[in-house]
């Protein structure tokens, strides 16, 4: 009895028409969306959303700042010249 009831949803499962299992005709499809080109981005700074102009001309101006070296203190050079080379040390001599 159990086999004969399967079999019937199964036929009327087969015989029902395919675009109920079809996507919502506002859903755009997979391949569209890949082939698109993403134009809004976020900052890096604060995660707001930008446009690409905006992210273009944040990337330059971060750009531009970045060749601007910061001013370190003879002092803390000298430490940190000293901390590499005590790097270098500890790794041809563990026990120093």
């Amino acid at each position: 009895m159990k086999g004969k009831a399967l079999s019937c949803l199964f036929l009327v499962s087969l015989a029902t028409p395919g675009a109920a299992q079809l996507p919502p005709p506002e859903d755009i499809p997979e391949e569209v969306l890949r082939m698109e080109r993403g134009t809004a981005a976020r900052s890096p700074i604060n995660g707001q959303p930008l446009t690409a102009a905006e992210y273009a001309e944040l990337q330059a101006d971060l750009r531009s700042s970045e060749r601007i070296q910061p001013q370190i203190s003879p002092k803390l050079q000298g430490l940190m010249i000293k901390l590499r080379l005590l790097k270098v040390l500890r790794g041809l001599f563990p026990f120093l």
